[in-house]
């Protein structure tokens, strides 16, 4: 594996690793692991420094690491296409067992060196794999919602995914050091900040008590049913950087028009000029200008033609101004207007207002929640206006001009 053209300073990483280990692992009412903690952290290859204090940090925190180092794809050796181009239909759908039982928290880094590696294969079969993997995704949220598994994603520049942004790797590095408050003395401190105000307007959502809500723009004229027993979150750690605040809503209340201006990267490829129509709580009607083939078949997927989120950015705390070519960055981008984004797919179940352990598969398939092995978030960073009609039949502006109203 070359060098990277370029690797952020000792003091930049060392901060980036205790904001992930501390910050990224804390639990949802904000305390931390206890030592002798299990961490377990995945890292690929091209992300090397940063296992290094990833791994300092978790031990001198007094976790217990459990490392995986990961290979990276290349022009010389793709193992991420290797592996579909080489395997039958049996052995895609093989999915082993994972236990999560004596892992306390865990940590992806994402460090793509080849953004379409996966641009050969046929998307039918990627989206075979995913399905087989849903157990294991079903197992690790299971053991998050009872409050005993804390998880976060955060991302490590390099030269392919800088150059697929198109920005060079310092510039790259530049936008996530920012976003991040890395060039911040205490980054923690600042997230805590960033945190507290995230989470208050996450708790003023959820007081309003939101019936729908209907989002209008040039773009998008798009109503969305929230529910009564719905609860509004805010990113917290799970996402390094996440300023958005979020719901899951009742999928079958969604109706309307909704055009998204960002590209959406899914299995190697690129869609763009992604428009979606909605009738009764389904896609009734799409395009894309590219990659049209692919959204078909993530919308053929169980789930995959309703949504399961649905998200606001407030452009005053988002640092992210630039196009990164990344789900993590830009679906957390702020900009002029903020960003609006909804998921194809799987819903948050802690976005019950109720006793979660209480509820059987049938109470959630009742309540709208949608249950499916893809989450697939659609960016618009356009201008538009969110009116809430509140479930006394009143109607409130909470997002406007990019910002939150209330």
């Amino acid at each position: 594996m070359k060098p990277q053209s370029y690797t952020p300073p000792k003091r930049i990483l060392e901060k980036y690793a205790e904001l992930i280990v501390l910050f990224g692992l804390q639990s949802r009412d904000g305390k931390r692991l206890k030592k002798g903690s299990v961490v377990k952290f995945s890292v690929p290859e091209a992300a090397r420094p940063l296992y290094f204090h990833l791994q300092t940090a978790i031990l001198k925190n007094g976790y217990h690491p459990q490392g995986s180092y990961l290979p990276s794809d290349n022009e010389e050796y793709n193992f991420s296409e290797n592996f579909y181009k080489n395997s039958s239909k049996e052995q895609v759908s093989f999915v082993p067992k994972q236990s999560i039982k004596q892992v306390d928290g865990t940590i992806r880094i994402l460090a793509e060196t080849n953004p379409h590696s996966l641009g050969k294969i046929d998307s039918k079969k990627i989206m075979l794999r995913t399905l087989a993997q849903k157990h294991l995704k079903d197992q690790m949220f299971k053991k998050v919602d009872e409050g005993k598994l804390t998880w976060t994603i955060a991302l490590y520049g390099t030269d392919a995914a800088a150059k697929e942004a198109g920005l060079s790797l310092k510039e790259f590095w530049d936008v996530i050091i920012k976003a991040c408050y890395l060039d911040k003395k205490d980054p923690i401190k600042e997230w805590l900040r960033i945190n507290k105000t995230v989470q208050k307007t996450a708790e003023k959502l959820t007081s309003l008590q939101i019936k729908s809500v209907h989002v209008v723009g040039t773009d998008m004229d798009l109503k969305v049913g929230i529910g009564k027993d719905r609860a509004w979150k805010a990113g917290g750690g799970n996402n390094i950087p996440s300023f958005e605040v979020y719901t899951s809503p009742d999928w079958r209340a969604v109706s309307g028009w909704a055009k998204f201006n960002q590209p959406h990267y899914r299995y190697g490829k690129k869609i763009e000029g992604i428009e979606l129509w909605f009738k009764d709580g389904k896609v009734i009607k799409s395009k894309a200008s590219k990659n049209h083939d692919l959204l078909k078949s993530i919308l053929k997927a169980p789930g995959g033609n309703q949504v399961g989120e649905f998200s606001l950015t407030d452009t005053r705390l988002s640092r992210i101004t630039k196009f990164m070519a990344e789900i993590l960055y830009d679906e957390n981008m702020g900009g002029r207007f903020g960003n609006t984004h909804i998921a194809l797919g799987s819903a948050y179940k802690d976005c019950f207002t109720g006793d979660m352990s209480s509820m059987s598969e049938q109470d959630w398939t009742e309540r709208g929640y949608n249950d499916s092995a893809i989450h697939s978030d659609i960016i618009s960073t356009t201008d538009r206006t969110v009116t809430a009609t509140l479930q006394d039949g009143s109607e409130k502006v909470i997002y406007k001009d990019g910002k939150f109203t209330i």
